[in-house]
């Protein structure tokens, strides 16, 4: 169950990165090119700051929306009823979907990053045998490579390296190498390794999604020509030789995932072409930045406000959580454990409790909205019984139910059977029925009452049952109503990471009591 409600989360996230992603994705696409002519190749490049902006911007706190509205009252009861044998039956487990598709998305990721580190790998170990080459005068550490099918390029994001094929002086003029290296020196000063990066880490978080290849292809294409650019601000006069640098080289023969080649991978008839335009003067360089600036600015909150976090506090509690009441009833008797919680669409609470000491139970549930105003609960119910000579019956079940708020929905859980002993016309009634009523919004006493019970670890030799009580209530956090109600004789009692509602059903036994519990305050009746 922990498992399936972290993919619940996990996935909801997911989905605003994925809607974030796209929305961003496909403003780019449609601005690239007309920002490429208006204010030139590096400020379309700019453009790709876009995405990641909005994708943090969905994960961002934001404002309150209104609560659900509430339609027609629906109540809904689920009745788990099994046969009990003799012997230990293994829980049952049924798997969520959205676990599946959780661990589906996880998977596609690890295998494109995966296959993404051995392209890398292989590029590497072309460079096998390379040598430094001195007096190039570089920021980065210079190699020229054993093949002429390597090269050039920048690999690599941090100690990047430029690889240069082992032809560069035979094959390019000096003209030709000055603006390779200055090419490459570029890419080296503008971070573009770390950008090549990026862009396969979010390529592979949304390996399923046609656009994030596109955007990755377009990404290092725009990344070329913004690179083209920069070097001709300082080479403008060299336009010609730096096309023919361009025809001169190799397409690459393996893939660099992280670096920058210049390939033919790359369509350089648009290169060239982009060579033979002017640069945009100072001004629309300057201009082009303001508005990248305003975009960047008008999505991100664009984005921000369209996705509401589960997180917002307003002064009268929270208005898009749910209160959670549960009552808990064992062994047909009446409700003896009272629960209210607080929580967020989707997160979960825990709750357990004892019988008697042939019965205790574990619980987690979670609430989320559905379609008509309704809410879903969806719960994990484990229990456990002692029948005795050794024979302990475990069940587990995952039920949920739909009501509406204010409507209460009914779990039943065990059922009645014959008796540890045979014979003697007595039966065992070994059920569990759970009472869930939620709300919306939480006030100051729900609010309050978001706590998870904890485990106690605790030794006591020879101490009342009343002042064990107290201090297993003092751990946890509990009051204790009336301690007075258990004797005061001497027990030798041991709890190993026990639920604290636990121990003190267990104190409660030794004197014939039951501890039913209304939230953190405790009382002992009688049976």
């Amino acid at each position: 169950m922990t498992s399936e409600l972290a993919a619940i989360d996990w996935l909801g996230r997911g989905w605003l990165l994925l809607f974030a992603f796209t929305v961003a994705v496909l403003l780019v696409a449609a601005l690239r090119k007309p920002c490429r002519h208006l204010f030139g190749t590096e400020r379309a490049f700019q453009l790709w700051l876009l995405p990641p902006l909005a994708m943090l911007a969905s994960q961002l706190p934001h404002a309150v929306v209104a609560p659900i509205s509430v339609w027609s009252a629906m109540v809904s009861t689920v009745t788990f009823a099994a046969i009990l044998s003799t012997m230990p039956v293994a829980p049952v487990h049924a798997a969520d979907w959205r676990a599946w598709v959780a661990v589906f998305w996880l998977a596609g990721i690890a295998a494109s990053l995966l296959l993404a580190a051995r392209g890398q790998a292989r590029y590497r170990r072309r460079l096998r045998g390379a040598i430094s080459m001195g007096g190039v005068a570089s920021h980065c550490p210079v190699l020229r490579a054993t093949a002429a099918d390597v090269g050039p390029a920048l690999v690599g994001a941090w100690r990047s390296r430029i690889v240069l094929p082992a032809d560069f002086e035979q094959r390019y003029s000096d003209v030709e190498q000055t603006l390779i290296l200055a090419h490459e020196a570029m890419h080296a000063r503008r971070r573009d390794g770390w950008w090549c990066l990026l862009g396969r880490i979010v390529a592979a978080g949304f390996w399923f999604h046609p656009l994030a290849w596109w955007a990755l292809s377009a990404l290092r294409h725009d990344q070329e020509l913004a690179c083209d650019a920069a070097v001709l601000r300082d080479h403008g006069a060299q336009r010609r030789s730096y096309a023919q640098a361009m025809l001169k080289t190799q397409s690459a023969a393996i893939a660099l995932p992280v670096g920058c080649t210049w390939s033919l991978r790359h369509p350089v008839t648009e290169r060239i072409a982009m060579l033979k335009l002017p640069q945009p003067n100072p001004f629309r360089r300057r201009a082009g930045a303001g508005l990248l600036a305003c975009l960047a600015i008008g999505v991100a909150a664009t984005v921000y406000a369209a996705v509401p976090s589960p997180q917002a506090k307003t002064g009268d509690g929270l208005r898009d959580h749910y209160t959670l009441q549960i009552d808990v009833a064992m062994g047909g008797h009446a409700d003896s454990m009272h629960f209210m919680r607080c929580l967020a669409p989707g997160a979960y609470t825990d709750v357990s409790g004892t019988d008697t000491s042939s019965m205790s139970w574990d619980g987690r549930f979670e609430v989320s909205p559905v379609a008509d105003g309704q809410l879903e609960i969806r719960s994990q119910v484990d229990t456990r019984f002692d029948r005795g000579g050794g024979k302990i019956r475990k069940q587990s079940a995952k039920p949920f139910v739909r009501t509406t708020p204010g409507q209460q929905a009914t779990i039943e859980f065990g059922e009645v059977v014959d008796d540890r002993h045979p014979g003697d016309g007595t039966r065992q009634d070994n059920t569990i029925r759970i009472r869930l009523t939620p709300s919306l919004g939480c006030d100051s006493k729900s609010l309050s009452s978001t706590w998870h019970p904890i485990n106690v670890d605790q030794q006591a030799t020879s101490r009342s049952a009343r002042v064990v009580a107290q201090s297993v209530a003092a751990k946890a956090g509990f009051v204790l109503i009336n301690a007075q109600a258990l004797d005061s004789r001497a027990v030798t009692l041991n709890f190993e990471q026990m639920p604290a509602t636990s121990a003190l059903q267990l104190i409660a036994d030794i004197d014939g009591l039951r501890a039913v519990f209304d939230d953190k305050r405790v009382r002992f009746e009688p049976k």
